[in-house]
């Protein structure tokens, strides 16, 4: 104890803990090139105050006439203070903390919707519904392998241990699971009972929850013995014409916590919650949108779940508690977006664009 302080004056005197800022990022145009739902940019929310705006922090990624192009996915990392946008065409790369564009590349067959290692600093970046992956140096943007599936090459999540990448493509009903050591396809999961959409993973990896073609409801695969295991389709609504990407069911997700999986319904504006303790998972809830969804993602503690439409749920709740709106009150929708959580100006926490279960991982 210094002389002259009493305990609780040295307590006083240790320095403060810098308090978190949990900030939601949203990467628009993120409903095809369509910038009525948010214009161009990254669009920066404030988690711990009602999701309001904050910022909009500028990006590349524009056609020869200097219009943006169509954002097809959005990660981050907190080690490297990176985030990430694909576009049709291109790779953008920003620092978190500067906000400034640090490179932007073009690759073969263009982009799709990406998926960073858990440390930052490999990526595995799709060709757009092309016949191939790059396997991308994060950091450099310099391509390292290529990985020929001849599947339309699309959604991709790397597990939370970092040791697998998971490859889903338009043209196939098989989920390819790679080795990241050695960037080679280990074992497929399959066939589904169409070709794969969104789809996500178990924090164990060890299931896959995924959308098909022409399927209200999901499937679930066994990612370590490949087969097929239930396939569960959505009671008390029907299907019908959707605004975009012709599938009944074109988002899933797993709560943190992987007791709940969400699913989106376009055709009837809503997202279906499935009580996922038990197998096959039964459904108990849903809720009425604003909009058509395409896509779910959740907050890293699970709190809120994201829809593309730009709703925020409360998890426990499964009420609606806010809707994002940009600088100008526009209602603000996309299916690329994230959070990131920051302690002062430094990153230390990052989500994911997937509902990614992550009951037996800690948050990166």
């Amino acid at each position: 104890m210094l002389p002259g302080l009493g305990h609780s004056q040295c307590q006083a005197a240790e320095p403060a803990k810098i308090r978190e800022r949990r900030l939601l990022y949203v990467a628009e145009p993120g409903i095809r090139n369509y910038l009525e739902y948010g214009g161009h940019g990254l669009l920066v929310f404030d988690r711990d105050h009602g999701h309001r705006f904050v910022k909009r922090i500028p990006t590349a990624g524009l056609d020869d006439d200097q219009k943006p192009l169509n954002v097809k996915g959005v990660c981050a990392s907190a080690e490297t203070r990176r985030i990430y946008v694909s576009t049709l065409k291109f790779l953008t790369c920003l620092d978190l903390v500067t906000e400034k564009v640090l490179w932007e590349k073009a690759y073969e067959g263009g982009c799709d919707r990406m998926a960073l290692s858990p440390e930052g600093k490999t990526m595995y970046l799709p060709s757009l519904e092309k016949e191939h992956w790059h396997v991308v140096d994060a950091l450099s943007g310099e391509v390292l392998k290529k990985i020929v599936t001849k599947s339309g090459a699309h959604n991709t999540i790397y597990s939370l241990d970092g040791k697998h990448a998971y490859l889903a493509g338009l043209k196939s009903p098989l989920l390819r699971v790679t080795d990241t050591k050695t960037h080679a396809v280990l074992r497929e999961a399959g066939p589904f009972g169409n070709v794969i959409r969104p789809f996500t993973v178990n924090g164990s990896g060890s299931l896959c929850f995924v959308n098909v073609n022409d399927l209200l409801g999901f499937e679930i695969g066994d990612l370590i013995t490949g087969k097929m295991l239930h396939r569960v389709e959505v009671q008390g609504y029907k299907k019908g014409p959707t605004k975009r990407h012709g599938c009944p069911s074109h988002g899933i997700g797993l709560t943190p916590d992987e007791k709940e999986i969400w699913l989106t319904d376009a055709h009837n504006s809503r997202l279906h919650i499935f009580d996922n303790t038990v197998m096959p998972p039964k459904q108990v809830a849903s809720i009425e949108l604003r909009d058509q969804p395409g896509w779910i993602t959740f907050s890293i503690d699970g709190r809120y779940a994201y829809p593309s439409t730009g709703d925020v749920l409360e998890v426990a709740t499964r009420k609606i508690i806010a809707g994002l709106k940009d600088e100008h009150g526009t209602d603000v929708q996309s299916e690329k977006m994230l959070e990131i959580v920051f302690q002062g100006d430094r990153p230390v926490r990052t989500g994911d664009q997937f509902g990614l279960g992550r009951a037996r991982r800690n948050d990166r």
